[in-house]
């Protein structure tokens, strides 16, 4: 008679539970990543992915501040935006941008917000030969991770940012946070336009999670050599990351992005290395 496997990890009671929250859920790679991780450095401790609705999400921040056994929670979307309006306190790139993905549990209960998907983003690219330094970036989508990736290109020096965003409040937003940041100069809403002129091409949107979406742009309208970019995490390769290879471009996934930053989310939640070692 074949035997179950055993598995690798069982957690225990002394077992640290970070989450990772949104809505949907199913298309999320961190468990997978996170916990191999955590394994492999011999850390007692899980990532578990929980769906949690809009009208939720309060209801999750106050069981988060008295859950004793977790370090926080990783936010994906759609709740970004909204979750930084729970914490007790934003990192200054957080505040900046009025969203976080990383929700840092303290004892007693109070909650501390940054948001890495900027530096993810950027790191990924780098893993590839990519840098946003004097390079033009267009960016198609203006919610929690297009503004996390305007602050964290104009830091490295982007010579120009452009958006697409159909929305009006969101569209606005961009302009206080470049105003705010001083970058009002170097960004521009007119990617919809001038996307066929970038170096780095993005699509900081949802479009593609669902089979029926349509490209948020025509790849092969870009020039050879512009790298293109998906936030989008599931399917791994998406439509637009497929319709851009067949043209030659080199592609850079949203799973890439979101691995680039398990290090950085290990760090901040105090995962980084098995409980009682020095730091």
């Amino acid at each position: 008679m074949n035997q179950a496997p055993t598995p690798s990890f069982l957690p225990t009671g002394r077992t640290r539970v970070l989450s990772i929250i949104g809505h949907p859920i199913k298309q999320v790679r961190s468990p997978i990543a996170v916990n191999t991780e955590l394994a492999h450095r011999g850390i007692d401790a899980v990532l578990v992915p929980i769906d949690i609705e809009a009208g939720a999400l309060g209801a999750f921040f106050t069981v988060l501040r008295a859950f004793e056994n977790t370090p926080g929670a990783i936010v994906t979307i759609p709740h970004k935006i909204a979750s930084a309006g729970y914490v007790d306190a934003l990192s200054d790139r957080a505040r900046r941008l009025g969203a976080v993905n990383m929700v840092r549990r303290l004892p007693g209960g109070r909650l501390e917000g940054d948001m890495s998907d900027g530096l993810g983003f950027l790191t990924a690219a780098a893993q590839q030969g990519v840098s946003a330094r004097g390079k033009s970036v267009a960016v198609f989508g203006g919610g929690a991770v297009g503004r996390a990736i305007l602050l964290a290109c104009c830091e490295a020096g982007a010579s120009r940012v452009a958006f697409h965003e159909p929305d009006g409040d969101r569209r606005a937003a961009l302009q206080r946070l470049a105003d705010s940041a001083g970058f009002a100069d170097r960004v521009t809403l007119d990617a919809i336009s001038t996307y066929p002129e970038a170096d780095i091409a993005v699509n900081a949107s949802p479009l593609g999670m669902r089979p029926d979406d349509p490209l948020p742009f025509a790849p092969d309208r870009l020039a050879s050599g512009v790298h293109v970019a998906d936030v989008v995490t599931e399917p791994e390769i998406s439509p637009l990351l497929a319709a851009a290879r067949a043209c030659g471009l080199t592609v850079q996934t949203g799973r890439a992005m979101a691995e680039a930053q398990r290090d950085i989310q290990l760090t901040f939640f105090g995962l980084d290395k098995p409980a009682g070692e020095p730091a």
